[in-house]
């Protein structure tokens, strides 16, 4: 069974490793150590055997919460872990004030459009050549009443 807890500075090492396993421009183990000193950011992991196998993070100013990741390993998708990760990170920046979320996404990548469509979220408009790996566009995505 997978457990859900916050990402503590011990944890970047497994997170970074998992990053690279999951996106084409991957943050590095210092990025991730700079996210647990970041006072606005809130990054939830899910561990199965004591190992780092999802993890999800979101910076959270005001009222509003930006996510920055959202990664599950692999060969764990399609079994809804993506589901309670995003929900477990939803109910952390709601616990520090946000009560609007939003996000960008490659369009192309449908699982998780469809993942945060079933949490609220709406396309409000691209952002033109987002991702420098290949000038796939972004869909910016909020919900205002998380």
């Amino acid at each position: 069974m997978i457990t859900f807890r916050k990402m503590k500075p011990e944890d970047a090492d497994a997170v970074a490793e998992l990053e690279l396993k999951c996106f084409a421009m991957p943050w590095s183990r210092a990025d991730f150590l700079r996210e647990n000193n970041n006072e606005l950011a809130e990054y939830v992991v899910g561990e199965l055997d004591k190992k780092i196998v999802a993890y999800a993070g979101a910076w959270v100013s005001f009222d509003q919460a930006e996510v920055m990741h959202v990664a599950v390993e692999p060969k764990l998708r399609g079994q809804g872990v993506g589901t309670v990760l995003f929900g477990e990170l939803i109910q952390a920046v709601k616990k520090r004030g946000a009560t609007s979320i939003t996000l960008e996404v490659r369009p192309s990548n449908t699982a998780a459009v469809k993942l945060y469509e079933n949490f609220g979220l709406k396309s409000v408009g691209r952002r033109k050549n987002y991702y420098l790996d290949n000038n796939e566009d972004a869909l910016i995505m909020w919900n205002t009443k998380i």
